[in-house]
């Protein structure tokens, strides 16, 4: 699906938006069924969450980052749509995919309710500029509603007065404009890194909520980011998910894009022994 030009005219004006169905039907199932190779199916989790103890550690113990072992979850942050999404709102295919985390919460693990704050805390060693935002966005991999522990986000224009530092405020202030972040499983949500929000508790005893979260930034900001690939690049699935990208989905990890005076006759034979289902015809280009 192709994210309109209202929808991101939208995050830039009131800090989010929501794209319902966004996720391809076929995709959002493979997915949600890869869930259960990471993360326990929530029946068997509330049959015994004494089973499950770090889920419980704190309120960020059910994320994992990527890559996932399985292509129907790699797959997901480089959706086609996703990425155009991104190169539209950032101004330009110069771009990187800087961080992709999967959550998974149950109720009751931990308390989940938290103050407002805006995440530019750990993506950038500064404060936002606002007129060159980051793109942070969420799909939802199950549905949720109010009750299920939907990120609760501030529109801009309650907050425009309210400087970029401190980012973190105390007090019930901004609850009254907040809104729920709700949709059904394959909703895209995209957010800027300044935007007040917070998460929320769960209202039901056995609910549950699934999401995967994919940021984007313009390249060059030195100052920007939150995960380092090549400290990923070592994990169990990622030979095989960086083989099944196309050369532009590599780009957005940091790869050496053909031409680059990187590829060399001995880096190219290295690159395809370490990667050995990669295509590297596609580097071998240029005065090699």
């Amino acid at each position: 699906m192709i994210v309109s030009d209202a929808t991101l005219d939208e995050v830039r004006t009131r800090g989010f938006a929501m794209v319902p169905d966004f996720i391809p039907a076929d995709r959002l199932h493979a997915a949600q069924e890869a869930l259960w190779t990471i993360f326990p199916r929530p029946a068997d989790y509330f049959a015994d969450p004494e089973a499950h103890p770090k889920f419980g550690k704190s309120q960020f113990a059910g994320i994992r980052l990527f890559p996932y072992d399985n292509p129907a979850l790699d797959c997901l942050p480089v959706l086609p749509g996703l990425v155009d999404a991104a190169e539209r709102f950032l101004g330009g295919e110069d771009i990187d995919l800087y961080k992709v985390e999967l959550w998974a919460k149950y109720a009751g693990a931990i308390d989940y309710d938290q103050p407002h704050h805006r995440d530019y805390g750990n993506h950038t060693l500064v404060v936002p500029r606002l007129d060159r935002p980051q793109l942070t966005t969420i799909m939802l991999l199950s549905d949720v509603s109010e009750a299920d522990g939907a990120t609760r986000a501030v529109p801009l224009e309650h907050t425009h007065d309210i400087p970029l530092s401190p980012r973190n405020l105390t007090g019930d202030a901004l609850r009254e404009h907040e809104v729920a972040l709700t949709g059904t499983a394959g909703t895209l949500i995209l957010y800027q890194t300044h935007v007040f929000h917070r998460g929320a508790n769960f209202e039901a005893a056995d609910a549950s909520r699934f999401i995967i979260m994919t940021d984007f930034k313009r390249r060059g900001q030195r100052w920007t980011g939150k995960m380092a690939w090549p400290d990923q690049a070592i994990r169990p699935g990622w030979s095989e998910a960086l083989a099944a990208m196309t050369v532009r989905e590599r780009d957005l990890f940091g790869f050496p894009p053909p031409g680059d005076d990187y590829w060399t006759p001995e880096t190219l034979a290295g690159v395809q022994a370490r990667y050995p289902a990669m295509d590297v015809t596609p580097y071998a280009q240029g005065d090699l």
